[in-house]
């Protein structure tokens, strides 16, 4: 691998609603370089691709970029122009530079591949389809620095096998944001470790990351102890009386005075960063065998040269209580359709689709419309007003509920569109598991979640007693 340097941030500091976001941030890339950019939610990781972009002003320090450098970026969201075809779209920026017919031939290498028809109209595509024509997009390209927010989402595993490939055999230098520890693992030559403000970096792969950040983490607690004992024998020292007049003294006094405030507030941080999301096991009880039932149900779509695209065609199936269902298909196969019928969102063709009446549906939406952009967490969880909501059978003040899910308190007020992807899908996932019911049926939950929130997931969803489905 080469070790040119393209890419440069020294010493930057970048502030958000006031307060410092990075201080002291310095980083490099280098060409060919595979990067995984990792950390919590919430702890700079979009902000940080906006700094490679250059989309993001630095409130001090230096950006520095080789001239001539490209630097490519997939896009998390992405608006359908009525009428577009995959073909424009991908190849969009392209042709703004007279270069699409030159790299048609990209069409069988990138797109095929991707299960995505060119001539297909984007606003008629699924939430997946739409992902992996983001994603031909970013690849085509052939930037010199190409950024990847997720990459995953949405995907299906062949996808996910076919982009590992392609990404370790891609010349150009690569930073990866992905909440797949596999996928990370196979991409990656180096860690970018986002942690409290500041950037910590690893010459080797993902597949060093435990056990190299639990190291740092045992070093920092060393530290951290090492320092508690000498405040406590400066403690010790001024309770036995000191002399104020003597400006010795005083001086040393002062030091005590803030290097206990100072280990106070590092002890602190320490304590958030190493912090677990904990969390009751879902109980839940329902009286009926039978939790829904899917009776010769057809479902049906139209393409746009009037074929019907069949979904489900006399499908009949029990869901019964204590089930544990997942739903696998590639983009585009009628995932979210049959989770919709599921709910009653959507209406079959044909058949019928019952369910217990008794039954309470807690449902993780992966395009997260239960969210409102101007709500702030507070009324999100608490929409009827109030200090306290119901979580599982118990009154749980609103601070203390969003702290289990390792929000800060002062923090609560705040709108919910100004936080991130990972962010957004954690507060949906507190207020879908404070009164899971007996049908528990999440949509893609774990895309955009850091790896504590996952593993957190995960522990909920295996003690789960009702009935679970799960994209």
């Amino acid at each position: 691998m080469s070790t040119d340097l393209i890419l440069s941030v020294q010493d930057a500091v970048i502030t958000f609603s006031g307060k410092p976001l990075f201080e002291g941030l310095t980083f490099h890339i280098h060409a060919g370089a595979k990067i995984c950019l990792v950390g919590k939610n919430g702890a700079g990781k979009t902000t940080l691709m906006n700094i490679i972009k250059g989309e993001r002003e630095l409130d001090d320090g230096l950006r520095w970029i080789l001239q001539g450098t490209a630097i490519g970026y997939l896009h998390q969201h992405i608006d359908p122009v009525p009428g577009q075809t995959v073909f424009d779209f991908v190849f969009e920026e392209l042709q703004r530079q007279n270069q699409a017919e030159a790299h048609a031939y990209k069409v069988e290498m990138v797109i095929e591949p991707l299960g995505l028809n060119p001539q297909d109209r984007m606003d008629r595509l699924s939430g997946g389809q739409l992902r992996r024509a983001a994603l031909a997009r970013a690849l085509v390209e052939e930037p010199d620095i190409l950024l990847l927010d997720e990459p995953t989402n949405h995907l299906d595993l062949d996808t996910i096998e076919w982009l590992e490939n392609y990404l370790k055999g891609y010349r150009g230098a690569l930073v990866c944001v992905s909440h797949d520890k596999i996928f990370l693992k196979n991409i990656s030559d180096r860690i970018f470790w986002l942690d409290r403000g500041k950037i910590k970096v690893a010459p080797r792969g993902f597949a060093y990351f435990d056990e190299w950040s639990q190291l740092l983490l045992e070093q920092e607690e060393r530290e951290l102890r090492n320092r508690q004992k000498l405040v406590d024998q400066e403690a010790e020292w001024a309770s036995r009386g000191v002399k104020a007049r003597r400006k010795r003294n005083q001086a040393r006094l002062a030091n005590l005075k803030e290097a206990r405030e100072k280990l106070r507030q590092e002890q602190a941080a320490y304590r958030r960063a190493t912090k677990k999301v904990e969390f009751q096991p879902l109980e839940t009880e329902i009286s009926s065998k039978i939790v829904a039932e899917f009776y010769n149900v057809h479902k049906n779509f139209t393409a746009e040269d009037g074929r019907a695209i069949p979904i489900l065609e006399q499908f009949n199936y029990k869901i019964q209580r204590g089930d544990r269902i997942g739903v696998l298909g590639h983009n585009g196969s009628g995932k979210t359709s049959f989770i919709r019928l599921l709910v009653g969102e959507l209406e079959p063709d044909m058949g019928k689709v019952k369910r217990a009446r008794e039954i309470a549906i807690s449902y993780f939406d992966q395009k997260r419309k239960d969210l409102v952009p101007e709500w702030s967490l507070w009324k999100t969880l608490a929409p009827g007003g109030g200090d306290y909501i119901n979580v599982m059978g118990k009154q749980r003040h609103v601070c203390g509920y969003l702290k289990d899910f390792l929000f800060d308190p002062q923090d609560a007020l705040r709108a919910v569109s100004t936080l991130s992807g990972g962010q957004k899908n954690r507060l949906l996932l507190a207020r879908v598991l404070a009164d899971p019911g007996s049908l528990l049926i999440l949509d893609e939950p774990t895309n955009d979640l850091d790896m504590d929130t996952l593993e957190m997931l995960e522990d909920i969803l295996a003690n789960y007693t009702g009935t679970l489905v799960i994209v």
